[in-house]
Formats: structure tokens, sequence, C-alpha cells
């Protein structure tokens, strides 16, 4: 608490703005149109594309499918047969091919693109076969499930010349692209430290799925799940919870902390691995026999900013973003962000003088008001607001993304999130990942294109 409380002509002089920017009205944010077109996509326009693995995310993807004009599902492939099932019952079409080997898609003249929704570990031998193939590609994230991988994946979509689009669909978001303009527009001044979080709080969230009734040696191909992981004893428990496990996933780094560094890095014009990394956390709740931690923190160094996220999975929290500037804050949370100045104007010190006699005081307090002229209560001007912004009812960024994918196949210009964004901000989660299990600080060797202990 202040020790010499402001004089009513200091009040007026400084609070009216501070006073009138807690009023703001909420602004519901209008759709771009990316998944909606003026008029039909004429049908030498139509994109047809296939879903190699049809799981939770697969499933969501040809559900939003229906949603984005000129695009047509043509076949879906997974390891395991019922998603065979489920892939036509979210497309809408009993009658759309389903396979269990994905060359035999990646040979069907009609397939200009392909979703990849298999597991990390598995992305980028598809990847790869998918751009030799002449195929542009949806890849989920995380982009890729080692350093190699995707320095490899890089290198394929770039040699065949591929629109490639990586997964974390926040960066097509018109949430995260208000954000955006608000960053560019200089109005938070300089931002040196941004925060971040997405924690959940349930079996669901910590990906302890249930096993389906039907799942066995017959019904799931488990051998071409392993891939070049370690051959082991059919696992249904590995095969549908495989995000625990660090031979298929990269955990809450590569499942959340990629969205949380996508969105940072969209909104704040970044487009580079952050260059070291320190991790803390631990298994606290979920001793289910898995591989990764359930809280993990880490603090990341980038050129210009600092940046701390976290992910919990012993707490709902929701999701959220900070970013921190000298002349105002930008948050998000869920659906709706928020822009809130910092009251820059000049103020008389009232915590110092507290030590001061009353005289020198009183002269301090004169002579600031002297030289900081007060403005008419009725002329104050409040030059910025709070703002607050929300996405309407049923918006999917899921859809827009998609739309906007779909779109640069049909049209050959590139997108935001390309291998190239998406590999740095895969890199940010390998930082992650092994700042954590060799308790060191991670670097980021730009020269040498590997991690290395700090």
């Amino acid at each position: 608490m202040a020790k010499n409380p402001l004089t009513r002509r200091q009040f007026i002089h400084l609070g009216t703005g501070a006073l009138a920017a807690t009023s703001a009205a909420k602004v519901i944010l209008q759709p771009h149109l990316l998944s909606a077109s003026p008029r039909p996509v004429a049908p030498s326009d139509t994109v047809r594309f296939a879903s190699i693995g049809t799981g939770i995310r697969g499933c969501e993807h040809l559900e939003a499918s229906t949603h984005v004009p000129g695009v047509q599902c043509v076949a879906v492939c997974d390891l395991y047969d019922s998603r065979h099932t489920a892939a036509r019952e979210s497309v809408g079409n009993p009658s759309v091919a389903a396979t269990r080997e994905y060359r035999t898609i990646l040979d069907r003249k009609d397939v200009d693109a392909v979703i990849l929704a298999v597991t990390d570990h598995n992305h980028r031998r598809i990847f790869e076969d998918a751009c030799a193939a002449g195929k542009d590609v949806y890849c989920e994230k995380p982009m890729s499930h080692t350093v190699e991988d995707g320095l490899a994946m890089v290198a394929a979509a770039q040699k065949n010349n591929r629109i490639v689009q990586i997964g974390s669909q926040r960066v097509s978001s018109i949430l995260y692209a208000k954000a955006k303009e608000i960053y560019d527009s200089g109005k938070l001044g300089q931002v040196t430290s941004i925060n971040a979080y997405w924690d959940r709080n349930s079996p669901s969230g910590a990906w302890v799925y249930p096993i389906p009734p039907d799942a066995s040696e017959k019904t799931i191909d488990w051998n071409t799940f392993l891939g070049n992981a370690s051959k082991r004893p059919f696992d249904a428990a590995r095969f549908f919870r495989w995000r625990c496990f660090t031979d298929y996933g990269e955990g809450l780094a590569g499942d959340l902390f990629v969205h949380l560094l996508s969105g940072i890095h969209f909104i704040s014009g970044t487009n580079t691995a952050p260059s070291r990394a320190q991790s803390a956390g631990g298994l606290f709740h979920f001793k289910d026999g898995r591989e990764f931690p359930d809280l993990i923190e880490t603090m990341y160094d980038y050129p210009n900013f600092r940046v701390t996220v976290r992910c919990n999975l012993n707490n709902a929290g929701g999701e959220f973003f900070a970013f921190y500037g000298t002349e105002g804050t930008l948050s998000i949370r869920d659906s709706t962000l928020t822009y809130k100045p910092e009251d820059t104007r000049p103020h008389p010190e009232d915590y110092s003088i507290g030590g001061w006699p009353k005289e020198l005081r009183d002269q301090y307090l004169k002579q600031w008001d002297q030289e900081h002229p007060a403005t008419a209560a009725l002329a104050s001007k409040v030059d910025e607001q709070v703002e607050t912004y929300t996405t309407p009812p049923g918006y999917s960024d899921t859809v827009d993304h998609q739309a906007n994918f779909f779109n640069a196949v049909r049209t050959r210009k590139p997108v935001v999130e390309n291998e190239v964004f998406g590999n740095n901000t895969s890199i940010g989660c390998h930082l992650s990942n092994f700042a954590y299990f060799n308790n060191c600080v991670a670097v980021w060797d730009e020269k040498n294109k590997k991690i290395v202990k700090g």
C-alpha cells in the first residue's frame, strides 16, 4: 500500500485512463472465410486426398474435411482394422477404399495429397515416401521423432518440391491472427518474457485410453507399427497409448509443447529453434509404466526473449499464453484473447519518499506537479483500453488449418507452418526432453545441427 496517497489533482491526472481501461466490450472475431468459398469449386480444382492414420486425430481430420469445399477423401489407411470403419463413418462415405498398407495409397494416381496422422516414430518413413511419390503432405505434430528425422524430412520436402503443412492448427486460428496483429503493431513495446501452459487432469488427457475389445494381433499389424522401434511382443497398451513411451512418441513435449511453441513462433514472427533449454518435472500421479513425466516445465532461450512453458497432467488449468511487454500484456486463455496496456505515463514517486520529512515530501510533489501539468478531467483522453476478443460459437481452427493446406495444394502458394517452421518447433520439443532425461542444459548446436549438453 502506498505510504503517500495521491492528491485529488494527481488522481485525476493519473487515474482517468486506468479507470476507463477497465471497461471494454468483448469482440467476437469473424472468420476470414478460410474454410468457405464464395462459389463452388470446379471439379477440375478438387483436391483428392487420403488419410494415412485414422485414429483419434485422423478421424477428427476426416470429419473436418467435410467442412472444407473442394476436397474429397478417396482412401484411408490404418494398421487397426476397426479404424477403417471409424474413418468411413467420419468422412460419411461407407465405400471409401481402406487398407493397412500405406504404399498402395501412394501408388494411386487419384491421390493429390495425404494427411499423415500416425505415431511420431513412423512420421519420417511415410513422409519421405509420400514426397518421393509426388504427394503433398499434411503431417501431424510434432513433425519429427528425432532431430535426425526432422532434418531428413525437410530435405525430402524440398528435394521433391512438395507443399507441406504441419498440424499445429493454432497457426491458422483467427484468434492467433488477431494476437499476431497486436504483437506486430508494437503496442506491447519490447517483449522479453513469454509464458505458456496447457494443463489437463483426466486419464484421457494423460493418454490412458481404453483398449477396444477386438484389439488383437489379428486386427492390428503390430510389426509394421513397431517400425524401427525395439522389437517386442504384442502390447495393446503400447499401440493405443503410444505417447507414453519414448520408442514411439515425445510425451508432453510432442503432444502439447509443440502447440504452445507453434503459437509463440507464429505470433512473434519467430522461425528458428530455441538456442537453449532447461527442464524440470516428474512422474507424480500416472505411475502406470509410462516413460514420460506427467509434469514438465521448460525454460527456453531465444535471441530476443525468454520463454517458459509447462504441461501438467494433474490439474485442469486449460490452455494459456502471455506475452509481457514494456507497454502492454497480451494473453490468450482458451478461446479468449486480452490485450491490456501498461500505464506508462509519468507517476510521482510515492514509496521511497515515505522516509523523507514532510517538508521535503511536499517540496518534491509540488515540483513534480509543476513539471507534469495535469490535464483537466473533462478534457482527458484515453488513448488505449483493454481489448478482448473471442472466437464465435462452433469455430474450428482445425477446419481453417486444413483449408489453408488444401488451398496451398491447389494454388502451390506456400503455407506458414511449412517443413522449416515445423522442424524448428519440433527441435524445441527435443530440447525439452533432452534436458529432462539428461538432467542438464540442452543446447542447440546450429552449425552441426544437433543437441549437445551445455
